[in-house]
């Protein structure tokens, strides 16, 4: 077993992660009869896409001595109405400038690669930019 899910009322659940003990709370956007004051379930699985490419580019970062510090995603969703899902997910990676070009090559790849992107239904749009500053 992963986590546990716990639905708290008024469209709110508290998912915990057995292996840590740490929660994340979830709340209904405000466009679908929420309050909007946490991640949404749709939130959370467009911002795994960019935590999921940090995360595995970060082992191979660590592995050959290539500092990823600093290193950050902006994530936004872009969701239809009928039926209610996203769409497109938009991820802009902020990677450090002293990164070799053939480096970022292989850092790429293995971000677009990473199992989320491949867990994402493939009618879901994968905008991916990086930049390195």
């Amino acid at each position: 077993m992963t986590s546990i899910v716990t639905y708290a009322a008024g469209l709110r659940t508290v998912a915990t992660h057995l292996l840590s003990g740490n929660s994340i709370t979830t709340d209904a956007p405000p466009d679908n009869h929420g309050k909007g004051q946490a991640f949404s379930p749709t939130d959370l699985c467009a911002t795994s896409l960019a935590v999921c490419m940090l995360t595995v580019m970060g082992i191979y970062a660590e592995r050959n001595n290539i500092s990823l510090h600093g290193s950050k995603a902006e994530v936004t969703k872009f969701m239809e109405s009928d039926p209610r899902r996203i769409i497109k997910v938009k991820v802009d990676l902020f990677l450090p400038s002293g990164i070799a070009e053939n480096e970022r090559q292989k850092l790429e790849n293995i971000g677009f690669n990473c199992p989320v992107a491949k867990s994402l239904h493939p009618e879901i749009e994968q905008d991916v930019t990086f930049h390195y500053a």
